[in-house]
């Protein structure tokens, strides 16, 4: 996905974004810079990060004429994807997968304890650039973010094993796990361009929407496409028992032998019927059901800065949003 047009209007940040984070992971400590690099190197859409630059950019930033090390944009995209590069460490910690982007988690390659420090190490140079960039708006905002995360990522915890999971449980626990870090990279890049609070809220909105909708996707993709197209393991989700968008339809609609199946399986996890519980999530209609929300949520996002002053970067946004519900990995 990096070699589009979406990318194409902030070549140039991007690239600076992507030299400002390697630098960034220097330590004494050499593990800290193996897993580091391993895992920010191991591909990625760096979608946030993105998203830093696009809002900024619509926005209207100007980097500093005199200083181009003094760039809060570029330091900004480095702390949304130090922030979220440490929930994916965690998070395979805490869900025991064994692969993600087709290639070995860092928990699977150096085991568990490693990760989760490594995370922690990732959090903790966040905030020390939080502090470079001298904004308590932005320290604000992602101090915020990072702890609705992390409520979402115990909310998830609580909901696994549980067949009465709702919709709208489900929705607030991917909004705080997921959209939550994408709003945040909308709104902080809105702020550091001095954008108006009308401005700022629109992007805020936006980030959300779309967050969410690339959640949505995700857990379509859980039942519709195959390992290398989605870079881990197929029916990852059902395995660990997570009650998603998919199933939770099922759980409403589908036929009583379906129901049962999916009870059974999201109660004690494993894919032993795996195969039979993707018939019924496909014949319940539960892929377009969520397929629908998810472009719903891309609409509500192009709507939210529809308003802004037309520009290329503005452009950008709304093709990211359009993109996100149209994606196979």
């Amino acid at each position: 996905m990096q070699s589009n047009p979406i990318h194409d209007v902030v070549a140039n940040e991007f690239a600076n974004v992507n030299t400002h984070i390697l630098s960034q992971l220097k330590s004494d400590i050499p593990l800290i810079e193996q897993i580091g690099y391993y895992i920010i190197s191991n591909g990625g859409k760096r979608l946030r990060p993105l998203m830093v630059l696009l809002s900024a950019r619509a926005c209207g930033y100007k980097e500093p004429e005199k200083n181009t090390n003094n760039n809060n944009m570029i330091r900004l995209a480095t702390i949304i994807e130090f922030i979220h590069t440490a929930t994916l460490l965690h998070d395979d910690v805490v869900d025991e997968s064994d692969m993600r982007r087709g290639k070995k988690t860092a928990n699977e390659e150096w085991g568990n304890a490693p990760s989760v420090l490594v995370g922690d190490f990732l959090y903790s140079r966040a905030f020390q650039i939080m502090v470079e960039v001298g904004s308590m708006r932005c320290m604000q905002i992602l101090s915020e973010t990072t702890n609705i995360i992390s409520e979402g990522e115990v909310q998830q915890l609580i909901n696994c094993g549980d067949p009465n999971t709702t919709e709208e449980s489900y929705l607030k626990v991917i909004q705080y796990k997921t959209a939550k870090l994408f709003e945040g990279a909308a709104l902080c890049g809105a702020v550091i361009a001095q954008a108006s609070e009308q401005d700022s809220s629109a992007m805020a909105k936006y980030g959300m929407h779309v967050g969410t909708a690339f959640q949505l996707i995700d857990d379509v993709m859980d039942y519709t496409s195959t390992a290398e197209e989605m870079g881990k393991s197929v029916g990852d989700d059902l395995a660990e028992g997570k009650p998603t968008l998919p199933l939770i339809h099922v759980m409403k609609y589908g036929s009583d032998a379906a129901k049962h199946r999916v009870k059974e399986a999201i109660i004690n996890g494993g894919l032993e019927h795996m195969e039979q519980i993707i018939k019924d999530v496909s014949e319940s209609g539960a892929i377009e059901y969520t397929q629908k929300k998810a472009e719903e949520q891309a609409t509500l996002a192009c709507n939210a800065i529809a308003h802004l002053p037309e520009s290329t970067y503005k452009t950008a946004l709304i093709e990211l949003a359009k993109a996100s519900v149209k994606r196979k990995s």
